[in-house]
């Protein structure tokens, strides 16, 4: 056997492609495929939908594939609700593996609509009832409580909003920035908690018109947010007390939070796609990032509250167990039901009516 024999079936080999095509590519580019023959053969390919960031997406995609040298894993960072957009307009070709990071509410839409794949992991029994699907389509990984957000530099706790409704205090006009609600599950979850709480969703409503009156602006992304309130030491807003712990500790951010009263409490989840191209690397990567120890060192690295049970207190930081929440009492299935109607009128009669 000729040795460009040899290297033609050695590449067709490692890549699949036909040997009459690489005979050909051979005859036209012998240099490229002297060169090519040596490659190792192409890694399998995981694809992650999420929320968390880049800085929690990168770490846990070098770490996963340090793991695994097989795989080569692909993380796709967009808000919440444009994750479930773009699952939903994939359900007739899937894409995606996993979607990693989302308000339960919009897990149990998900799961209605028939975009995600039973799967009960190694740890299905030490989780509340209340933090996963009772058919195994998504288990909660965090407990996010929602906060007042404010700039250590310019504002001190007891300078700030105590409770939801002291942001409508008229020291507070425009003096306010948000999150732009709809591609986020977060901001999407506040304004319908605060629609909820109210004695009827009218007034809920009007309570908002008056939140949206008091907004100087509403920024595009996390990132966009937390610069805007770093530049901006007299403004606040309302985010993730878990992502504002991030950005201050380990990122340096003059960030700050108060916790109100009656808070919404986000349970965050993780789901196989159903027809997911890769459903078992989908597995591996479910079970690596909620692991006790992977959980401890989110909690770390990036103050994300276990949602797991049996993650011991101690390996956990101390202000993540001594922290008290007073939480807002939500039937999360009703409350995915109601989500879009309620969003709908709050695009219609406030967000379109400024």
């Amino acid at each position: 056997m000729s040795t460009h024999t040899a290297l033609f079936r050695r590449f067709a080999r490692h890549t699949g492609v036909c040997p009459a095509v690489v005979r050909l590519l051979g005859g036209l580019l012998p240099g490229v495929l002297l060169a090519l023959a040596g490659c190792s053969p192409p890694k399998d390919m995981l694809l992650v939908y999420s929320p968390h960031g880049p800085d929690v997406l990168g770490d846990y995609e070098a770490k996963f594939e340090a793991a695994y040298p097989g795989v080569d894993v692909q993380c796709l960072d967009m808000g919440s609700q444009e994750v479930y957009e773009r699952i939903k307009g994939e359900r007739n070709n899937p894409q995606a593996d996993i979607w990693w990071g989302a308000p339960s509410s919009m897990f149990i839409q998900a799961a209605a609509d028939g975009l995600l794949a039973p799967y009960q992991p190694s740890w299905a029994d030490r989780v509340d009832a209340a933090y996963r699907d009772g058919e195994h389509r998504w288990y909660g990984t965090y407990l996010s409580p929602l906060a007042i957000v404010f700039n250590s530099r310019g504002r001190s706790k007891d300078t700030v909003p105590q409770t939801w409704d002291d942001l409508l205090q008229p020291e507070w006009h425009n003096m306010i920035t948000l999150r732009e609600p709809l591609p986020s599950g977060t901001m999407r979850t506040f304004l319908c908690a605060m629609m909820l709480r109210a004695p009827s969703e009218d007034e809920g409503l009007a309570w908002l018109k008056r939140l949206d009156e008091a907004t100087e602006a509403y920024l595009g992304n996390p990132q966009l947010l937390y610069d805007h309130l770093k530049r901006n030491e007299n403004l606040i807003s309302v985010w993730l007390l878990a992502d504002i712990a991030l950005q201050r500790d380990r990122n340096g951010y003059p960030l700050d939070t108060v916790v109100p009263p009656d808070t919404p409490v986000i349970t965050e989840g993780i789901a196989i796609v159903a027809g997911a191209p890769h459903r078992e690397w989908a597995e591996r990567f479910y079970e690596f990032v909620t692991t006790p120890e992977a959980l401890a060192h989110q909690a770390h690295a990036y103050a994300k509250v276990p949602a797991r049970n049996d993650v011991d207190p101690a390996s956990l930081p101390q202000w993540m167990t001594e922290q008290t929440i007073d939480a807002m009492d939500i039937d999360w299935r009703e409350f995915a039901a109601q989500e879009k109607p309620r969003i709908d009128r709050w695009k219609a009669e406030v967000y379109g009516a400024r």
